[in-house]
């Protein structure tokens, strides 16, 4: 192998690996590697976003369209603090991702030097960390091995990311060392055993529930999921923000179990008998706070299937357990034979019902969000990937807009388990610039878009949204931090603080960094403006002005302050 300094090798590396696309901020500690992007400039494109947490919200979501490890670069010191917001996500969301650190050179370490972290103990692997696993490349002999192990390790089992330190003088070191091939992950079937005893569990069972999510589907898995569903009538929920796990137009979707659920759902997960957790980690948003299921150990039989053996009994005390990956798994299942008819054809059409009837919204005025969710998922394309980070405002995107299946068009929904405020606009731009045939759109609140909307002028200056998909960024402005604002009434009715905000102009704020605007203050505007953005030749921001008492899509700040009033204190 031809000798080349580390940095060009670890470009290479990642070139074996299936990279094309690489996002970060560009630092002085990992110079010798953008130089190896300059070499390597017609196979790998580095992004250079405009903060740290944005390139990794954008790696994360590189990692979840394509299911293998996103990538993000960053300097040391504050640079490695900045991005931990995207590593945090990945953690939790069960991304591959692998966050590469610029770090001091081997004779400053251990002296506090300019910016000096020490990221194994900052990022270390622990059941409540940030990473599956964080190490320090010292010798550019050995970086191709580093490379690989962490692409299986972000891989393997449950998904996650990866911190690798780059000290600064070991990516200028020249080194013979060969890049490795393509790792892909080991693949684990469930045992037959346990098969066997799924069956018997569903044969006594009257109100079987499945609920499905988490990361490592395929196309192939998500379609395996519902012939296994269509073959025993199974009513089959998805986990919080993973509904395109199952397609939502499907006679068998029982709607999503995650924050805010409708109420006749949670009574039927309260009402099962058996639940088949599919994927999901059954953490504290899909659970309703570990009460839908009570910990540790649920009324209803459980069967919990994950790919991570280390999630399997951490919570609950289920019935059966099974690590297996989702893309086996949910073939092995397909294969176990149903009787010819079932005692709950009734309790799983009923499921159906109840999550059509909440697709009805209660009309608000003059501004529409039940509305303008609609007319988003006529007017967009199929296959658009829909984005938001953290706030109410996204309880409109969950309850009106349906997923295909992830087997239909791949991941159309890009959303933080982990409740990151700023990820959806990251996200978008990176879903715009890895699949520039797609539309991706952005629902965003105000305080939630202001977290990362600099990341706008990332989309103008790589051409996101100028290819045949469209790249529109939709901000639902009510001058709040209004998931805040609905707790503080809730809690302390009245007594507002701290939650209000001033908000710049939206539309001249998109206009500055070469993005269409349009403001929308009535329900009747949106469709037209919407269109032009569908037809536009860039990107485009629809700031929408949303009344601060239209809290959430099912209730009003009067209500909820009337009704803490109201409540008998003690």
């Amino acid at each position: 192998m031809t000798q080349r300094t580390a940095g060009h090798a670890l470009v290479e590396a990642l070139v074996a690996q299936g990279v094309d696309t690489a996002f970060g901020v560009p630092g002085e500690s990992f110079l010798a590697v953008l130089d190896g992007f300059h070499q390597h400039a017609e196979r790998i494109r580095f992004i250079a976003c405009r903060q740290e947490g944005g390139a990794a919200f954008m790696a994360d979501a590189q990692g979840k369209l394509s299911g293998r490890p996103g990538v993000c670069l960053v300097t040391r010191g504050p640079g490695a603090s900045n991005a931990a917001v995207g590593l945090h996500t990945a953690f939790q969301d069960s991304t591959p991702m692998v966050l590469f650190i610029g770090q001091v050179a081997s004779d400053q370490r251990d002296r506090e030097a300019f910016q000096e972290v020490d990221y194994r103990q900052m990022f270390g692997p622990g059941t409540l960390g940030m990473a599956k696993w964080a190490a320090q490349i010292d010798s550019a002999e050995r970086l191709p091995e580093y490379v690989a192990r962490a692409f299986h390790t972000a891989m393997q089992g449950r998904p996650g990311p990866v911190v690798l330190a780059l000290p600064e003088d070991m990516l200028t070191t020249p080194t013979s060392a060969p890049v490795l091939p393509r790792v892909t992950p080991a693949a684990a079937w469930p045992a037959p055993g346990a098969l066997r005893e799924l069956r018997q569990l569903l044969l006594a069972a009257k109100r079987p529930l499945v609920i499905a999510g988490g990361s490592g589907w395929d196309a192939e898995a998500c379609a395996a999921l519902q012939r296994f569903a269509e073959n025993w009538q199974l009513p089959v929920g998805c986990g919080f923000r993973f509904q395109d796990t199952f397609d939502n137009r499907h006679r068998l979707y029982a709607g999503d179990i995650g924050i805010a659920i409708q109420h006749k759902l949670a009574e039927r997960v309260r009402e099962a008998d058996l639940i088949i957790a599919l994927g999901v980690r059954l953490g504290e948003m899909t659970t309703s706070g570990y009460t839908l299921l009570q910990a540790p150990r649920p009324a209803q039989k459980l069967v919990h299937v994950h790919a991570g053996a280390e999630e399997l009994g951490r919570v609950y005390h289920a019935d059966l357990l099974m690590q297996a990956s989702m893309s086996c798994a949910a073939k092995a299942l397909e294969t176990l034979a149903a009787p010819n008819d079932v005692p709950w054809g009734e309790w799983a059409a009923r499921a159906n019902l109840d999550y059509q009837a909440n697709l009805a919204p209660t009309p608000t005025s003059p501004l529409d969000l039940a509305q303008v969710m609609k007319t988003v998922q006529a007017m967009a394309p199929a296959d658009t990937v829909y984005t938001n980070g953290a706030g109410n405002f996204a309880g409109w995107l969950h309850r009106f807009v349906q997923y295909p299946g992830l087997q239909h068009h791949g991941r159309t929904q890009l959303a933080p388990t982990s409740g990151a405020m700023g990820y959806g606009v990251p996200a978008a731009i990176a879903a715009s610039l890895l699949h520039p045939g797609r539309t991706a759109i952005n629902v965003a609140g105000d305080g939630d878009f202001l977290m990362t909307g600099q990341e706008l002028a990332t989309a103008t200056a790589y051409g996101a949204g100028r290819g045949r998909g469209r790249l529109v960024s939709i901000v639902v402005d009510n001058g709040s931090y209004g998931t805040i604002r609905m707790h503080q009434e809730r809690e302390y009715p009245t007594r507002v603080s701290g939650t209000d905000l001033v908000n710049p102009d939206f539309v001249q704020l998109a206009q500055a960094y070469g993005w269409r605007g349009e403001r929308i203050d009535r329900t009747e505007q949106f469709e037209p403006a919407f269109a032009q953005a569908m037809s536009a030749d860039r990107p485009t921001l629809l700031h929408l002005k949303l009344d601060t008492d239209v809290i959430t899509s099912r209730t009003t700040i009067t209500a909820l302050r009337a009704a803490a009033l109201n409540k008998p204190r003690h």
